[in-house]
């Protein structure tokens, strides 16, 4: 769908149609995702999930490097190299859109509502397996953005320049 908007800023990369799109045999075999109120509460979800999304990309290496880079000198790095840089603003994602309302359903999935309707005592439970294959999309996804680094409208203008994109490479090495 689209991003939530509430007073003209972004609050929620998802909606609750969003979610339930991605999987719904979990709201079928779970009804009290229905019927409990919980549906409101998946906003809640969503605006949750983008704000650990905004913090996770401000922990990054990436978002450091690239705000210094387009706030033209004007951070201070001379504190013995600790740079406290700002949270991204959600209102400047501008492209790729597609892909933060997927990373922010995988992040509502594994984070949220799965783990509200998982049977932790059996650990071949569909939904505890589910957490763990949502999370590996979720970083996969996640890492493929933070590489790209050409989603972010930084000085708000409507559309991204090429000194606004940053792309980045990472090495990529086998996990056994």
């Amino acid at each position: 769908m689209a991003f939530i908007r509430v007073g003209g800023n972004v609050v929620s990369f998802c909606e609750f149609t969003d979610v339930k799109n991605r999987d719904i045999r979990i709201f079928e075999a779970n009804e009290i995702l229905d019927n409990d109120g919980l549906v409101d509460d998946a906003d809640g979800w969503g605006e949750r999930a983008t704000q650990n999304i905004l913090y996770d990309i401000k922990n990054t290496s990436w978002w450091q490097a690239y705000f210094i880079s387009q706030d033209n000198a004007q951070t201070d790095i001379s504190t013995a190299g600790l740079i406290d840089v700002p949270v991204p603003s959600a209102n400047k994602f501008e492209g790729r859109t597609q892909d933060w309302i997927d990373l922010c359903v995988y992040k509502v999935l594994y984070e949220y509502m799965l783990p509200y309707i998982a049977d932790y005592s059996n650990q071949d439970n569909a939904e505890v397996r589910k957490i763990g294959v949502y999370r590996e999309k979720y970083q996969s996804l996640f890492r493929i953005l933070i590489d790209a680094g050409d989603w972010y409208n930084f000085d708000g203008s409507g559309a991204i320049t090429n000194q606004e994109k940053m792309p980045v490479r990472t090495n990529i090495t086998r996990v056994r």
